[in-house]
């Protein structure tokens, strides 16, 4: 949302920053929240394709250990890697968390800076995204390999 009115390139927002300069730095914040959107996806996409790899082939182990083969020991060593990998997968959930709390902070920002920079526009009051109340979502910077139920 750039306004740029020629007839403001002097003219200050909040008693500093000129109007241009503030609708561009919110314009980079939109973008911003833009691109961690697309980054959200991408990692949704990769992690449902990547469970749907590791749950099929988790089954087809599970159809192997049924069919008692003489010896089960390569058959338990691939479902204790799944597991491993399937553990792996909690970086997906970890990292959305993150970028929706960047998301909010981020569309807050310019959300406020709007409010700020257009103050008196014909369009009326700027809604303003709350910001997340936490400094971080997420506490847990690793991941331990554990038991996880595949079957």
């Amino acid at each position: 949302m750039m306004h740029s009115d020629p007839s403001s390139n002097g003219s200050t927002v909040g008693g500093g920053m000129s109007f241009l300069a503030a609708a561009d730095l919110q314009d980079h914040l939109m973008t911003a929240s833009n691109d961690l959107d697309r980054l959200q996806t991408l990692l949704a996409d990769a992690c449902d394709t990547l469970q749907a790899g590791f749950f099929g082939a988790s089954q087809h182990l599970h159809d192997l250990r049924a069919t008692a083969l003489p010896d089960p020991q390569p058959v338990e060593r691939a479902v204790a890697q799944l597991g491993a990998a399937v553990t792996a997968l909690q970086f997906q959930d970890m990292a959305s968390q993150l970028i929706n709390h960047t998301l909010g902070r981020l569309r807050n920002c310019a959300d406020r800076l709007a409010r700020d920079a257009f103050d008196g526009d014909e369009e009326g009051d700027a809604v303003i995204e709350e910001a997340p109340l936490r400094p971080n979502p997420v506490t847990q910077s690793e991941m331990d390999t554990g038991f996880i139920e595949l079957f």
